[in-house]
């Protein structure tokens, strides 16, 4: 599995382009606006079809150019039911950011919930549900690569906004503390935002939640 990091959109919000070219397939985690220009070249280049796009969560940075990857690739969407409302009808988030964005509903094919295990690009893939930043927040645990793509709920020395509707920072510290940290140590955390770190760094170190 080849992994490309692709930060897009107006405050540059990871997406993660997973592909297996021996397969020919690929797997989209999250889309902020304008992704789709980052990730078709590659697609073309390893020629692989994107198959499946996951969303972490709901919010508005992670979602505004997934109708746009939907169209060009047929992708099927999996995200989590508790941000059913923000990815079906983006309106709502125009409310609480003051502007009108613009934003696009994305058609979830898929809900995925805590512990659901299946296999993509050959591998397993374990969901972890990890509220607190948003409802729906989830995680991806890839155990054989060693790699969790865990949305906004953790970030490098940071933790996810817990101050926008439907968040709370103590179900967030339970979120951490339950579903991130007790993955193993070196387990590569890739967040929303920003550069990766592990879990065994984040429970020695982050200054929010410690381990």
């Amino acid at each position: 599995m080849n992994l490309h990091v692709l930060p897009a959109g107006p405050i540059q919000t990871n997406a993660y382009l997973l592909t297996a070219p021996e397969r020919g397939e690929a797997v989209l985690i999250d889309a902020p606006g304008d992704v789709w220009a980052d990730v078709e070249p590659i697609l073309k280049k390893e020629q692989c079809r994107l198959t499946e796009l996951w969303l972490t969560h709901g919010h508005w940075d992670h979602t505004q150019g997934g109708a746009e990857v939907v169209r060009a690739t047929g992708a099927k969407v999996l995200a989590h039911a508790e941000d059913r409302v923000l990815i079906e009808t983006p309106e709502i988030m125009e409310r609480f950011m003051g502007e009108k964005m613009d934003l696009e509903a994305v058609h979830v094919d898929r809900w995925v919930g805590q512990g659901e295990k299946f296999s993509a690009l050959g591998l397993d893939v374990e969901v972890r549900h990890v509220p607190g930043h948003c409802p729906g927040n989830v995680l991806f645990y890839f155990a054989a690569a060693g790699a969790a793509f865990v949305g906004d709920a953790l970030f490098k020395g940071s933790v996810g906004r817990a101050d926008l509707p439907g968040g709370d920072f103590a179900q967030l510290e339970t979120s951490i503390r339950g579903q991130i940290y007790t993955l193993p140590e070196k387990t590569v955390v890739f967040p929303g935002h920003g550069p990766k770190t592990t879990v065994a760094h984040e429970r020695a170190t982050n200054p929010y939640v410690s381990g």
